[in-house]
């Protein structure tokens, strides 16, 4: 949950999760990149953390630590998840006091079942926390390249699940919104946007639900 300190500090923790190489690392560094060069309502401080193996491939996380430009009490602790299979005990490790969760997909068309394990692994890890307590967002990545799935295709799997809700459930508000990305920085694309949307709805659980989904109130 959203850590308050003795001196007012806010820390809240962004989790990025997917299957390997679905571009997690490449998206924080681009938004690394992005708040550092130009302004932005966050800014990175100081540098990111990398633990990864030789093939470039994250070995156990990556983190960066982002400041709000607005709130320059508000933290952002951003983390990647190692995609691997091997690595699933640490995944659910990580996991552990997230606010805001990203789930990356790799949507080459190819790749569309291993990305629907790594949403059960993420569901089960969550145990019935998304949505409801914690905010979902989805970047269908590497939409640059030819033969990529679909956001209705995605949405579907969503409502498959059952982390989508029909209207007039209350909490279709919250449904998880599907950002078409590219995580590349020359070809940046929802990058920024998806983070800020996550940041944005974590702090209305945080102000107006008290950690859980707001069902009557948005701004």
């Amino acid at each position: 949950m959203v850590r308050v300190t003795a001196d007012h500090r806010i820390y809240i923790k962004i989790l990025y999760w997917g299957m390997a190489s679905s571009g997690k690392t490449t998206i924080v560094d681009t938004l690394y990149r992005l708040t550092k060069e130009q302004k932005k309502d966050i800014e990175p401080t100081g540098n990111l953390t990398k633990i990864a193996m030789a093939s470039g491939s994250t070995l156990y996380f990556d983190r960066g630590i982002f400041q709000s430009t607005k709130e320059q009490k508000v933290y952002y602790h951003v983390y990647t998840v190692a995609g691997q299979s091997r690595f699933s005990p640490l995944r659910k490790k990580i996991f552990k006091g997230t606010d805001g969760a990203i789930f990356v997909v790799d949507s080459q068309t190819h790749l569309f079942e291993d990305n629907i394990e790594s949403l059960k692994e993420l569901k089960k890890v969550a145990k019935g926390t998304l949505i409801k307590e914690i905010p979902l967002l989805v970047m269908l990545n590497k939409k640059d390249l030819t033969e990529t799935i679909s956001a209705s295709e995605f949405e579907q799997i969503l409502k498959e699940e059952e982390l989508w809700y029909e209207v007039p459930h209350k909490l279709a508000l919250w449904n998880p919104i599907i950002y078409e990305s590219c995580a590349l920085y020359n070809k940046r694309r929802e990058v920024y946007r998806s983070f800020y949307e996550c940041a944005r709805r974590t702090a209305l659980y945080h102000i107006y639900g008290n950690g859980t989904a707001p069902l009557d109130k948005e701004s």
